[in-house]
């Protein structure tokens, strides 16, 4: 074999196509474009790993033992609004443990080239953002004696008072309505008391009225040259549905709702992006292929598992390492009425008996055919 031929052999075909992309853009020369494919190789085979390598190990060794020097530090504020986004090992713990409703959730929001500006970002950010009755209340009092309860609204568009009463008759249908001048009374029946009059006030004021639901707390900022929104809430799928958003690029750290918009694939890449963040933001670098490794873990079949007894480590087929990882009792017991059999075909349950490893010389079998004499 040829030394060119060689040096093709031994690196993969995307980076093969990587190389000659960028020997064409740099117009390097044949003896230049080979010293590069032969650094790139000598990089390449630093960064592999010898068959038999226990990767799992190194993945977890590598990820939790900088995650122990992480701070405790829960939140901070983004932008100007008092966005809470978690931070450190509260946020590692959420996402490793695939929350489905994690402490805080925020939507980061790039808009098309159309509405890239300030003023055009600013009318989504209100487009968008939930308002219920009670922004647009100006007092509401408790008439004891009539058994009344009366919304004194602010100044408004008249399109915008029609919306709210037709709202508001929709959603209170048994109760008698009337809007005079800018006052809306809603009428209970004699016979009710205070407190129901206490309730009554308590869902008007949470009545919906427009925006999208959940959404709250937006800004907007500037990065680089994009105007974005910073929203804390749920509902992705909504907010994709407005044509100012820039679909291709808006994403969610709320991992389940990705899952549901746009597919496990895409879930994936949002598990490593949030992995790769929290990390950086405590100053620590972990090597990408072990956070791979892990979300592959994670999202391999079609669902998001957590690194946990529900989810990674209780889908193992070794009953002596699901008993050994947590609630032991419970796994053996099950076993045992199940007639489960082991095949110790893992690490950890070859190690609890006494017994060599699959792993590193310990998977390969040596056959021999030696000469009769």
């Amino acid at each position: 074999m040829s030394e060119k031929s060689q040096i093709d052999y031994e690196l993969p075909k995307k980076i093969l196509e990587e190389i000659n992309n960028i020997a064409k853009t740099k117009k390097l020369s044949a003896t230049q474009k080979n010293k590069l494919k032969e650094r790139i190789i000598k990089e390449y085979e630093k960064n592999s790993f010898e068959p038999g390598e226990a990767l799992g190990i190194i993945a977890a060794q590598s990820i939790s033992e900088p995650a122990t020097q992480m701070t405790m530090r829960t939140y901070h504020f983004v932008g100007t609004a008092g966005i809470q986004v978690t931070l450190g090992l509260p946020r590692l713990i959420e996402i490793f443990d695939a929350k489905k409703e994690p402490s805080r959730v925020v939507m980061t929001l790039y808009l098309n080239k159309k509405f890239n500006t300030k003023e055009k970002s600013e009318k989504v950010a209100q487009k968008i953002t939930e308002k219920k009755l009670r922004n647009y209340i100006e007092t509401i009092s408790l008439d004891l004696t009539a058994k009344k309860i009366k919304v004194k609204l602010k100044k408004l568009k008249k399109s915008e008072i029609k919306d709210i009463i037709e709202i508001v008759k929709k959603k209170f249908k048994n109760y008698k309505i009337k809007y005079l001048k800018d006052t809306i009374s809603v009428s209970l029946k004699k016979d009710s008391s205070i407190k129901d009059l206490q309730k009554l006030k308590k869902k008007l004021l949470e009545v919906h009225i427009a925006g999208i639901p959940t959404v709250k707390n937006v800004i907007v900022i500037k990065q680089n040259n994009d105007w974005l929104i910073k929203a804390s809430g749920f509902n992705f799928k909504e907010i994709l549905k407005f044509d100012e958003i820039d679909k291709t690029r808006s994403y969610t750290n709320n991992i389940y709702e990705v899952m549901g918009v746009l597919g496990i694939e895409a879930a994936r890449n949002v598990i490593i992006k949030e992995i790769k963040d929290t990390l950086e933001q405590q100053g620590l670098d972990i090597d990408d292929r072990y956070i791979k490794l892990v979300t592959d873990m994670m999202t391999f079949t079609g669902e998001i598992k957590p690194i946990g007894r529900y989810g990674v480590a209780g889908m193992k087929s070794s009953v002596l390492v699901r008993a050994g990882f947590e609630e032991t009792v419970k796994h053996l017991v099950k076993a045992s009425v199940t007639n489960e059999v082991d095949d110790f075909s893992s690490l950890f349950d070859n190690v609890m008996v006494n017994q060599q490893i699959p792993a590193g010389t310990g998977m390969f079998e040596l056959i021999a055919k030696m000469n009769e004499k």
